[in-house]
């Protein structure tokens, strides 16, 4: 904390709550090392066992980069906008700005599109993640046809591709070839066609109960007054539609054009914190631990990944050169969040519930950390000498332990360990099976 205190006094250009925005914030609040040098790598967490470790197999599962808001947000944001302006009083030289200066420039066609901040975003981490895996993200492998790149079709994500894709080759000076990428949906966005999921939790506004009793509470109740008597309307006019809003449009002003804007300042540090329990409320029972299916539904992707990881150390193992080396795959927060809750990562002792706000200061499941814009999971196969195979998880470039792995005091388990870990679901998670809408649905244990 002392040191993004430090980093906001140097930069006023960074909202309070700037590190409370959930899915809508930037990867440079969860690594803040990246605001002094976008392409700097922290190496410190990578320890192999021995020296001799090297890489054979590299998986990245990576969110788009930052995006307009979707036609949904910005119909909020304009009702806001309007309200502001016909009913608020003050003289605060930042409302005064709100008024006579800013102008509503999101527009409903934007809907989501990847902006230029986006298209950094995804180059930067590209050039990145070769700089910490130099020996497998290499020109020699690129050029040699052994990675392979997948993608959601919304064109934030085809975007996004293009730009990881832009990242190494503008790098390596590449100009006489290109690089295919393939759209595939059934694995980056499953959750579109897992029938359970979609009619149980998705289409279902019981789902989201916890949220919704959430934004009742005195908590939230709170924010709200204090949004209102900062604007000197009456409690009444400001819901929760309103004070999510305002908290989206600092956010995006903030992840689109580094802004600091006047919208930000409707919100303290404790307002920041509330609502980004409200949002990860959301998360949980929408794509995370809250029902079974939620993770269930990426079982797809999940026997996707585990079965390129086994063919790399097959090819590996037989003495052949490993076909695939790198597998870029770019999908969204709803394809990533479902993974990581399958994988077990980010777990409380706990379930997020509209009561315990108290209680989860401290959580582990907090989407501002896991889930910022390019959000991404690294799995990295590593050789270190005589069938000594080994997995290296990472999450947004941080190493992490693989749930139920941690008693062993190291990052780097051994492939074997992992599967072992992994066996039930290796050994049934089928697709078609879970996402049948005649199974039972249960709260995820």
């Amino acid at each position: 904390f002392l040191f993004l205190s430090i980093q906001r006094l140097e930069n006023p250009n960074i909202p309070v709550i700037a590190k409370y925005f959930g899915t809508k914030g930037r990867y440079e609040e969860v690594n803040p090392y990246l605001i002094r040098d976008i392409l700097a790598v922290n190496r410190s967490g990578l320890q192999p066992p021995s020296p001799q470790c090297r890489e054979i197999h590299l998986t990245a599962i990576i969110r788009h980069g930052t995006r307009y808001p979707t036609a949904k947000n910005v119909k909020k944001m304009q009702k806001l906008y309007k309200l502001v302006q016909s009913s608020a009083r003050g003289e605060e030289s930042w409302l005064r700005e709100i008024l006579t200066q800013w102008t509503m420039w999101y527009t409903e066609d934007m809907d989501g599109r990847l902006v230029q901040k986006g298209v950094g975003d995804l180059k930067h981490l590209a050039v990145r993640l070769s700089k910490l895996f130099p020996t497998i993200i290499s020109e020699e492998k690129l050029r040699g046809g052994l990675f392979k790149f997948i993608t959601s079709s919304k064109h934030r994500c085809v975007n996004s591709t293009l730009s990881f894709k832009a990242g190494l080759t503008e790098m390596w000076a590449i100009t006489d070839v290109e690089f295919q990428h393939a759209v595939n949906d059934a694995l980056m966005r499953f959750f579109d066609t897992c029938t359970k999921f979609v009619q149980e939790v998705d289409n279902n506004p019981s789902a989201l109960t916890e949220m919704d009793k959430f934004t009742q509470r005195p908590e939230m109740v709170r924010v709200q007054e204090k949004i209102a008597d900062r604007l000197d309307v009456p409690y009444h006019l400001i819901t929760y539609d309103m004070v999510e809003a305002a908290f989206y449009l600092c956010a995006y002003e903030f992840a689109i054009k580094t802004a600091n804007s006047p919208w930000c300042r409707l919100f303290d540090e404790v307002d920041g914190q509330v609502m980004e329990y409200a949002l990860d409320l959301k998360q949980f029972w929408k794509r995370g631990y809250g029902y079974d299916i939620n993770s269930k539904s990426s079982c797809i992707l999940f026997h996707d990944v585990f079965s390129r990881l086994e063919k790399a150390v097959n090819d590996h193992n037989s003495g052949q050169p490993v076909a695939e080396a790198v597998t870029v795959q770019v999908g969204h927060a709803e394809t990533l969040l479902p993974l990581l809750t399958l994988l077990g990562f980010f777990k409380d002792n706990e379930t997020l519930m509209s009561t315990n706000y108290a209680s989860q200061r401290e959580r582990s499941f907090r989407t501002s950390r896991m889930l910022p814009y390019a959000a991404n999971l690294v799995l990295v196969l590593f050789d270190c000498g005589g069938q000594d195979i080994r997995l290296q998880p990472l999450v947004n470039e941080q190493p992490v332990v693989f749930p139920g792995l941690a008693d062993r005091q190291e990052s780097m388990p051994l492939y074997e360990d992992v599967k072992r870990q992994y066996a039930e679901l290796l050994n049934g998670c089928d697709y078609e099976t879970v996402c049948d809408k005649t199974q039972n649905t249960r709260i995820h244990s």
